[in-house]
């Protein structure tokens, strides 16, 4: 059963929301993914979001780029979580598409994560984290993931 739903407003978001998918397969965590855009099918993504309980998801994870308003939009329509990843514009790298996710109106909260890749894996990391609150073998896998990270920089030698 999907615990995480994965929105993209665009089908050329997946090369980054691939940093998310990877890391929620290795922890072997169910997750949906659809391409769902605030503007281009508003009824489409309110009727999803809307429904997502009755699938199992405990989690959104939304990435877009641009005026980025698919993070918000989902916000409006759900109590769950919602993870906003702000993907890089040509225009202006990304900068426009992180002030639209992280600027939301008091009551709409969205929690928003760094532009592109980097905001991808930490959305799923933080998506898994809030999971992990009621999971233990989530939390376990966690606990583990972030021992691994820290042997990895301990390893790590500079030369002068």
């Amino acid at each position: 059963m999907s615990k995480i739903s994965i929105i993209m407003g665009s089908q050329s978001d997946l090369e980054i929301i691939k940093e998310a998918i990877n890391l929620l397969k290795e922890f072997k965590v169910g997750f949906e993914i659809k391409v769902l855009s605030a503007h281009r099918t508003p009824k489409e993504l309110a009727g999803y979001v809307e429904s997502a309980p009755k699938r199992g998801i405990k989690v959104f994870i939304a990435a877009a780029g641009g005026a980025a308003a698919l993070a918000g939009v989902v916000a409006a329509h759900t109590t769950l979580p919602v993870i906003g990843i702000p993907i890089e514009t040509k225009s202006l790298k990304g900068l426009d598409s992180l002030l639209s996710t992280v600027q939301m109106p008091g009551g709409v909260p969205v929690a928003c994560m760094a532009i592109g890749k980097q905001g991808a894996k930490n959305a799923a990391l933080f998506a898994l984290e809030i999971l992990g609150i009621n999971d233990r073998k989530i939390q376990s896998r966690l606990i583990a993931y972030k021992k691994k990270m820290q042997v990895k920089i301990k390893q790590i030698r500079i030369k002068i």
